[in-house]
């Protein structure tokens, strides 16, 4: 009787470990199964959140486009003002006209008593150049001097000629009077002191000639196109 109840006491007490060492092996196993589900949800986090830091990506990327495009931007910005200011400097130092590159002209202004003359210069050398201050006129022989120039015609910016374009020049032959002292020239010279550039000939607008006084006469600064009241002399 006693080695049965031994048996059974030891047969329960087996029973017990064992079934003790299968609880704690499920719950082991419960928790690897909730480290799993963690690590899912975790997952599942970081995907959840990779649109947005792809959207952050984004944003910064444009931001940095904007700025690279801004600096673009003043970079062509500077180089467009420093071309316009070499422009104008290329101007500012263009060569001078010559009477050689310059076909000079003359037209009588207004009608009777035909006072005044205007004088023509177009550029035909092909290239810009600059006029600078005015005609020396010789109606006469160069004893009786060249025609005097008005300061208040004078130009305030440099009279620069692109080719195919002219300068003009209004010049008071007399008054008109008819107790004036005239003489009749049927041409006279035009020379570029100024510029250095050389004497035209020119012949009179009229057949008969233009009547002249020197104690009247007069000429204007060469400029791109007459004003009125600057030329009004």
């Amino acid at each position: 009787m006693r080695t049965f109840r031994n048996r059974t006491t030891v047969l329960a007490a087996a029973t017990t470990a064992a079934l003790a060492l299968t609880l704690t092996a499920c719950g082991d196993n419960s928790t690897g199964t909730r480290s799993e589900g963690s690590a899912a949800s975790d997952s599942a986090t970081v995907a959840a959140e990779s649109p947005k830091a792809a959207a952050d990506t984004a944003e910064t990327g444009t931001t940095g486009s904007t700025g690279s495009s801004t600096g673009t931007t003043q970079a062509a910005g500077a180089t467009k003002s420093a071309g316009g200011s070499g422009g104008t400097s290329a101007k500012a130092s263009a060569p001078l006209c010559t009477a050689e590159g310059l076909q000079i002209t003359a037209e009588r202004q207004d009608g009777p008593p035909y006072t005044h003359l205007t004088l023509s210069a177009k550029n035909t050398s092909g290239a810009g150049c600059e006029m600078k201050e005015y005609p020396h006129i010789h109606f006469l022989d160069n004893a009786r001097g060249i025609v005097p120039p008005v300061a208040k015609s004078k130009p305030q910016a440099p009279v620069i000629l692109e080719p195919g374009q002219s300068a003009y020049v209004a010049v008071r032959m007399s008054e008109g009077g008819r107790k004036e002292s005239t003489e009749t020239v049927k041409e006279f010279t035009v020379t570029l002191k100024a510029n250095g550039g050389g004497m035209a000939v020119v012949k009179s607008p009229a057949p008969e000639g233009l009547s002249v006084n020197p104690q009247k006469w007069a000429t204007g600064y060469w400029t791109t196109e007459l004003r009125n009241g600057a030329d009004d002399f």
